[in-house]
């Protein structure tokens, strides 16, 4: 194995530490960490799967140690907005914290359906850290089935 690089046809012995800062500026790079990097982006956002079946969406979005009180919800056509707030956890208070991988702080998510929903009869819960939000399609979008009759 080749201990020296060569540069230009020339034993570089440098070459192999710039190889090392390299390495090193890539591992410390903060560019990547998750957070905001944007004046309209959010510390974090809470992951959110949405499904669709024949009567209605459903939306499941990961909310733990989020309170009722602190979800907005809004709806706009096809476009659904959830906002909140995960608020700092007081036993924090006053304690050293050794690792803190959790995101604090407000959020808004905003996702387009690929059809208007009747925002009438959304029904919205919150249970074991997840909110769950079924999202009937209007009635006059959802696909029927048209029976055929010989004559």
């Amino acid at each position: 194995m080749d201990l020296i690089r060569l540069r230009n046809g020339v034993a570089d012995p440098f070459q192999e530490f710039e190889t090392l800062q390299e390495e090193i500026n890539r591992l410390f790079d903060l560019t990547r960490l998750p957070g905001p990097q944007g004046i309209f982006e959010s510390p974090f956002s809470p992951a959110v799967d949405i499904i669709e079946n024949q009567e209605a969406f459903e939306v499941y979005c990961d909310m733990p140690g989020i309170e009722i009180k602190d979800i907005e919800i809004s709806i706009a056509g096809s476009v659904l907005t959830i906002k909140g707030e995960r608020k700092p956890v007081a036993a924090r208070n006053g304690k050293h914290t050794y690792r803190e991988e959790t995101r604090e702080g407000r959020f808004q998510q905003t996702l387009k359906l690929p059809l208007p929903v009747d925002a009438g009869k959304v029904d919205a819960v919150l249970k074991d850290g997840v909110l769950r939000l079924v999202l009937p399609k209007h009635e006059e979008l959802k696909p029927r089935q048209i029976a055929v009759t010989a004559k």
